[in-house]
């Protein structure tokens, strides 16, 4: 499938099935540099999908795959879910339990694919990853899943990225080749304060550069607009956003 519009709603084949997705690009400006967008727990919507936009404007072809579509289409507002309440949290893992490392990494392949196939993407080029809360264990995952395509990576308040698990995300280094910008919430910072030193010993053992910043005075999901309304929470902090955006950006002209 090759599209020439600008922004628009897609479908991804992959061994799973259809993937919707949203991508987004600027017209004109040659062979772009790909980058996937993996979002939080809400999903594909109207903020991330925003995000997508003003990533596309400096210059990259974004795509951002619903990573729930193994259970259906994304509700045009994103999913819902009050994690507070104990059956929201269930029907969450539940969603999420699908998406193990195999799986991620050939859904990776599978997107990567489809943006070799448009008329505007660098043919073959390094892709970019960034993930937003559960988005950035699916950005390590796909560094690892197709490492040979993910020239860069990028996660902002990760959940779980360093963890005593058998499949830890941080196990998967390793298999990386890109380098790694890590935001990190205060409040995550406090919950579990050895993980950025665990992510650090990990890249370091690779061989394999990696930032990582905890960001002052900052919750858990402070980049994405909508999570104040969403969440009922003071979350969105505005000027650590315009900073983590300018770190992303920066990481990514020196990479892509």
């Amino acid at each position: 499938m090759k599209l020439e519009s600008n922004l628009v709603d897609v479908e991804v084949a992959t061994p799973a099935g259809h993937c919707d997705a949203f991508l987004a690009h600027v017209p004109g400006r040659g062979e772009l540099p790909a980058v996937i967008l993996f979002p939080d727990a809400f999903g594909l919507r109207p903020a991330i999908r925003g995000m997508a936009k003003r990533l596309a404007a400096q210059g990259y072809a974004v795509l951002v795959p619903n990573p729930f579509y193994r259970a259906g289409k994304s509700p045009a507002d994103g999913m819902v879910f009050d994690f507070q309440d104990p059956a929201d949290r269930s029907r969450f893992m539940e969603l999420r339990a699908p998406m193990n490392h195999e799986a991620v990494a050939q859904d990776t392949a599978a997107f990567v694919a489809f943006l070799d196939a448009q008329p505007f993407v660098r043919k073959h080029g390094k892709v970019g990853v960034v993930g937003y809360c559960m988005g950035g264990v699916l950005a390590m995952q796909a560094a690892a899943g197709v490492p040979d395509r993910i020239g860069a990576g990028a996660s902002f308040h990760g959940g779980g990225l360093a963890t005593d698990a058998p499949n830890s995300p941080h196990r998967l280094v390793p298999k990386m080749r890109a380098p790694f910008y890590f935001g990190i919430a205060a409040n995550d910072d406090e919950r579990e304060p050895e993980a950025k030193s665990v992510l650090a010993d990990a890249f370091a053992a690779a061989q394999l550069a990696a930032t990582i910043v905890v960001y002052e005075d900052t919750l858990h999901g402070w980049c994405v607009p909508d999570l104040s309304e969403r969440t009922g929470r003071p979350v969105y902090n505005e000027p650590q956003a315009e900073r983590a955006w300018g770190e992303l950006l920066a990481l990514f002209q020196r990479a892509l």
